[in-house]
């Protein structure tokens, strides 16, 4: 998290590597305040016009890691952020440069394991390249999930003992590097994040809702010994109105280790569409002690 004047940055511009959705242009504006200069590379198909190009930017193809580094050297980026979702295209499709194929052959056998794996192999290989890098909750310690229930809303015992279930489920996961999310209701697991993505899992979580019951609980968290400066767990409002409209009743995140696109904005939908959202932290569940604010 930022700490006085923030991250201990290298140099005078700040890169992003940006994928889709608003959380590139949130650092981007930190990266500003800060007093630093920002460059974007916009990953081509994945980044969004709207938030990328009010920053000096470009859009590279994924795989052409050669055109990537070049680029960022010679906007004289030294200091990295990996920020913003991004689908991991067949192998047919990278068609990388000679760069991207010497950097994958450096990669290896990462190419082929899940995203967690995959991405602490990117970080590795870019640090080796002379780069910093840096986690998205370094520059947004404002965005980051506290402890606590926030909203309206509280959980009830049911709703606790299937958050601690969601945690067990999650560390198992999260073990064999698959995804960082699953949903249960009254103890049984409806669905677990894979390489969908949460939006199609509470998709899928909807179909297999038991009727009858209490609906059941979203639980995100960390993978067990994750790199922080990659693909942090993330919700926003659309996340708890997608969870809303599959008729689940709450949500759980890892507190400190979550990033929340518009807080307010989520506790405001949570609010709205009667459901609890609640910052847990690793290990065991308590009793929640009452609205932590907004």
């Amino acid at each position: 998290m930022i700490v006085g004047d923030g991250p201990r940055l290298a140099g005078s511009c700040v890169g992003i590597l940006a994928g889709g959705g608003p959380l590139p242009g949130q650092v981007a504006r930190t990266v500003e305040r800060l007093g630093r200069r920002v460059f974007i590379v916009g990953f081509q198909d994945f980044a969004e016009p709207g938030v990328v190009e009010p920053w000096p930017h470009r859009y590279i193809r994924l795989a052409a890691a050669g055109e990537i580094l070049s680029c960022l050297r010679a906007e004289g980026c030294r200091d990295l952020v990996l920020i913003g979702p991004v689908r991991r295209p067949s192998f047919s499709d990278l068609r990388p440069d000679a760069a991207g194929v010497r950097i994958m052959g450096r990669i290896g056998r990462a190419l082929f394991s899940g995203d967690d794996g995959l991405l602490a192999a990117i970080v590795r290989v870019l640090a080796e390249e002379g780069f910093v890098i840096h986690g998205a909750h370094e520059f947004l310690s404002g965005s980051v999930g506290r402890s606590g229930v926030l909203g309206r809303i509280q959980p009830d015992s049911g709703a606790l003992a299937d958050i601690r279930r969601g945690q067990d489920v999650v560390e198992a996961i999260g073990r064999l590097d698959i995804g960082q999310g699953c949903v249960v209701q009254d103890g049984l697991v409806l669905a677990v994040e894979a390489m969908e993505g949460t939006d199609r899992m509470l998709l899928r979580a909807g179909e297999c809702r038991q009727p009858g019951r209490p609906g059941g609980v979203l639980v995100k968290m960390l993978k067990p010994g994750q790199d922080l400066r990659a693909d942090l767990p993330t919700i926003g409002s659309d996340t708890v109105r997608r969870a809303a409209e599959v008729g689940l009743r709450g949500i759980a995140f890892q507190a400190g280790a979550t990033l929340m696109i518009d807080s307010a904005a989520c506790v405001a939908a949570a609010d709205e569409t009667g459901l609890f959202l609640m910052g847990i932290n690793e290990g065991a569940v308590g009793v929640p002690t009452g609205r932590t604010g907004e």
